[in-house]
């Protein structure tokens, strides 16, 4: 796609039947109603990449390898082909900036498919709602006294014993996208700051695809390098559940010390970059990191073990990732 060209529509298609599209792609759409008063591109370098809309690749990061984490019960392979994933969802409004790279060569690595997936502000997956918020009940009065020791508290209703797939309730999709990295291996999400649930702390989640060839058949082959989770700071999350839609979440909430998945290792383990207005959160987040990669890997997130917490047998267990 050349700079004149017009973007293409979002599609909804599957992995197999994805129309391959430019990196230019799909001008954003408006952010459920609600005004997106940052945008995601950082003149200074520090939230993106000379003006580029994502983040450089930062001291330290070349050489390791951005953690595995387990994929979860509730992703849905590339349904919607798109960057705005907002949808009706209402929330603070979040651009999530990523660069995907190398490990070993810090190159970026271009072409690829990313995937993200959240649960919205309540707490709910789409594609799941039948299963309400963490405990299947909705964001319902949190619990008294010690969590039970012999069987996970987040899982919802109806999720596979161990956090193994389940499969949909439903035909919702919000809050799910999947685009593709342009030639500095950078893609820019739009979307809505994740709720939570119990026994989780506030996470995304993320698949990158490489190897495969985007044809005008669809995006063939290839395998899946990396499956992870992003993670927010404390002092974000709090700001974020003192106003509403999330606020009225009152599912008992797990902090990011606490989490059975986030390895406290910082922006290895996932830890995004944040920038917003401290005086007010709601006029949207921008969220930056780089994330590296074993191009040659398959890590589906099938066989990845819970990273153990610093706290993590004081914290409830999760099998609802």
């Amino acid at each position: 796609m050349t700079g004149t060209q017009k973007p293409h529509s979002e599609q909804d298609l599957t992995r197999r039947k994805v129309v391959a599209v430019g990196a230019g792609g799909i001008a954003a759409a408006g952010l459920g109603g609600t005004a997106f008063a940052a945008d995601a591109l950082g003149k200074d370098g520090r939230g993106g990449s000379g003006g580029r809309g994502t983040p450089p690749v930062e001291d330290g990061v070349c050489y390791r390898l951005t953690t595995e984490t387990t994929e979860g019960p509730y992703y849905i392979d590339a349904d919607k082909l798109r960057r705005d994933v907002t949808e009706d969802r209402e929330g603070i409004p979040l651009s999530l900036a990523l660069k995907v790279i190398d490990s070993e060569s810090c190159k970026p690595v271009r072409n690829a498919a990313v995937d993200i997936w959240h649960c919205d502000a309540a707490g709910v997956y789409s594609g799941y709602e039948d299963m309400g918020n963490g405990g299947g009940g909705g964001g319902g009065p949190a619990p008294t006294g010690e969590p039970p020791t012999d069987a996970p508290t987040g899982a919802p209703t109806g999720a596979p014993p161990g956090g193994g797939h389940a499969e949909p309730t439903d035909d919702t999709r919000y809050l799910r996208g999947t685009w593709r990295t342009d030639r500095h291996g950078q893609v820019t999400f739009r979307t809505v700051f994740p709720g939570w649930y119990r026994g989780r702390t506030v996470h995304i989640h993320v698949k990158v695809h490489v190897n495969g060839e985007w044809t005008d058949a669809g995006y063939e082959g290839g395998n899946t390098c990396h499956t992870g989770q992003f993670f927010f700071d404390e002092e974000s999350v709090l700001a974020s559940a003192a106003v509403e839609p999330y606020v009225s979440n009152t599912a008992e909430r797990t902090t990011l010390t606490e989490d059975t998945i986030y390895d406290q290792s910082g922006v290895q383990g996932g830890l995004l970059k944040l920038r917003y207005d401290k005086r007010d959160i709601t006029k949207g987040v921008r969220g930056s990191i780089t994330v590296g990669v074993d191009p040659d890997a398959t890590e589906d997130g099938q066989d990845t073990p819970p990273a153990p917490s610093a706290s993590a047998s004081a914290s409830p267990s999760a099998s609802a990732s």
